[in-house]
């Protein structure tokens, strides 16, 4: 027997909506500053987050994510962004990454 879901995404994998931060910083660059995003949903090929900062189209990012509960484990990835468009409302940006390599905890 098999279940029909009312699922008619296009993508590979289904997002998932989560809210928790999320800090990142720029491979290629040589501060060790970290910024503070907060994530929208993310799937198991990659995520889209809010931050206040810009990251330009192409750039490899070091991304954490701890999600502060016992069932979702913490994400260390690096991660290229592939979308980057100015909020509708408010005054930050949406970024979409595709997850390139995840680094053990």
């Amino acid at each position: 027997m098999t279940m029909a879901t009312e699922y008619d995404e296009k993508r590979g994998y289904r997002r998932v909506s989560v809210e928790c931060e999320i800090f990142f910083k720029m491979l290629d660059s040589n501060l060790e500053e970290e910024e503070v995003g907060q994530v929208a949903n993310l799937s198991g090929r990659g995520l889209m987050f809010i931050a206040e900062v810009g990251v330009p189209l192409n750039a490899e990012l070091d991304i954490r994510i701890s999600p502060g509960n016992q069932l979702t484990p913490p994400l260390h990835a690096r991660v290229k962004v592939v979308r980057m468009e100015k909020q509708r409302r408010g005054g930050g940006y949406e970024i979409g990454a595709v997850i390139q390599e995840t680094y053990k905890q």
